[in-house]
């Protein structure tokens, strides 16, 4: 049986985590519709533990506390505390910067960075979602998905314009989505952050379905050069955490 003061604190959590501006509180109640009253009483409570902030303008975001909770759940994830000394390993083989994430209500959700003293600038972070659709984690995902899952997802996706490089047509998106499921690994060419270039590779659970990916970033330039010897790398290191978390 669910509780109704636990779902409302739930759909709070939910609700800023899309509205990173902040909202007040007559907007969160009327969002949720929940009566303004009880909405004033629950981010009052949520603000004083640490759970929300406010600004100047009495706005509402998410607050550090869910930082320190979320970083926990991370780390108690089985695959992520059985592959981090995996990519670690790839990180100093590659010396470029390495990610894993999952996957989560359609969208990428970054678990692991491992830096590497020369790592190229980029927008994500452990805990930071992607669409799909334009990252190299997120095409090993569409590519390895099965046909109804990566359908449904697609079809409830914008093909956003986010570089000059991002592909907006379904038809070559699935055209490349079929051509990464046979060489085992995907690509992403600049599609989400100007001169970023990724190749990511997926990581298989026991019952033989995607639960991961792992990815390698850097600037276009060094990682073309290196390109076969990444890739080399990456699946080796994918297979090895696939195997680790009871795929054979």
């Amino acid at each position: 049986m669910s509780v109704k003061s636990a779902e409302r604190v739930l759909k709070v959590f939910e609700l800023l985590a899309h509205h990173k501006e902040g909202l007040t509180i007559k907007e969160i109640s009327e969002k949720l519709s929940f009566p303004q009253s009880s909405t004033s009483n629950l981010i009052g409570t949520l603000y004083q533990e640490g759970y929300l902030n406010q600004d100047s303008h009495k706005r509402y975001r998410l607050g550090p506390k869910l930082i320190q909770i979320g970083t926990l759940a991370m780390e108690s994830l089985d695959i992520s505390s059985q592959g981090t000394p995996f990519l670690k390993k790839l990180m100093e083989e590659v010396q470029e910067t390495v990610f894993m994430a999952v996957l989560s209500a359609g969208q990428l959700v970054y678990i692991v960075k491992i830096d590497n003293n020369r790592s190229i600038r980029t927008t994500a972070q452990p805990g930071y979602r992607k669409p799909l659709y334009c990252t190299g984690l997120g095409k090993a995902f569409l590519a390895f998905l099965p046909e109804q899952e990566k359908n449904a997802i697609l079809d409830d996706t914008e093909l956003t314009r986010i570089t000059t490089n991002t592909i907006t047509n379904r038809q070559e998106l699935e055209d490349k989505l079929n051509m990464f499921a046979e060489l085992g690994y995907s690509i992403d060419d600049e599609e989400n952050e100007e001169g970023l270039y990724c190749l990511a590779a997926p990581i298989f659970g026991a019952d033989r379905t995607i639960q991961a990916a792992i990815s390698v970033a850097g600037p276009k330039e060094r990682m073309i050069n290196r390109k076969d010897f990444i890739v080399e790398k990456i699946l080796q290191t994918a297979k090895n955490i696939s195997k680790s978390i009871g795929y054979s």
